[in-house]
């Protein structure tokens, strides 16, 4: 089983998150951003990562370290889950639909982290979530699990729609890339031998 347990600890946060990538979805998330465990919720689910993940932040400031921080800790957990990604897909894409909204997801565990953020928000906050820290999230996570990832948001209307989306667009190409080839186990697929560097 490919499983791993972060902990990370600084002046500004405390969390701990464990991830199973060959889990069936499972999840207990409490970061006390309300929206943002409902978010974490949508990507356990929806890529079968099982995530176990607490934190404790310094929310009568604001909500940005917490965001950040779980980010930099569960792209660390992926990264440490994966290994040296032997057998995996390695490249995915999904096209999320959510009523009036559709996102693009593309990404390559490739080892060389990269975040392309092409998404707008009508509102400011959905709940008592700011919107500019989704970006935030997405670029400590794929920093962190040494991904290149796309997200796009092509059209939308709604505020909650397009963060779900987002969330869920990632979610369903994660599912697929770290995903088992059986045809190419025990292969490192690049022809350089490795990922990354």
């Amino acid at each position: 089983m490919r499983k791993a347990r972060i902990e990370r600890k600084t002046k500004e946060t405390g969390i701990a998150v464990e991830v199973n990538l060959d889990g069936t979805g499972a999840f207990s998330i409490a970061t006390g951003v309300g929206f943002f465990d409902h978010m974490l919720e949508q990507l356990s689910k929806h890529s079968r990562i099982d995530i176990a993940l607490s934190a404790e932040g310094d929310l009568h400031v604001d909500q940005h370290h917490t965001v950040e921080d779980v980010g930099i800790a569960l792209g660390q957990a992926i990264a440490q889950a994966l290994g040296d990604k032997r057998g995996i897909g390695r490249y995915a894409h999904a096209y999320l639909p959510m009523d009036e909204t559709l996102t693009r997801v593309a990404l390559d565990i490739s080892g060389r982290p990269y975040l392309i953020w092409r998404v707008k928000f009508p509102t400011e906050k959905i709940g008592q979530m700011d919107t500019e820290l989704f970006r935030e999230f997405f670029q400590a996570l794929a920093q962190n699990a040494g991904i290149t990832l796309h997200i796009e948001t092509l059209h939308g209307e709604n505020a909650h729609h397009i963060a779900e989306s987002c969330f869920k667009g990632l979610a369903r190409a994660l599912r697929e890339a770290i995903m088992i080839d059986e045809a190419a186990r025990g292969e490192i697929p690049s022809t350089k031998g490795q990922l990354g560097g």
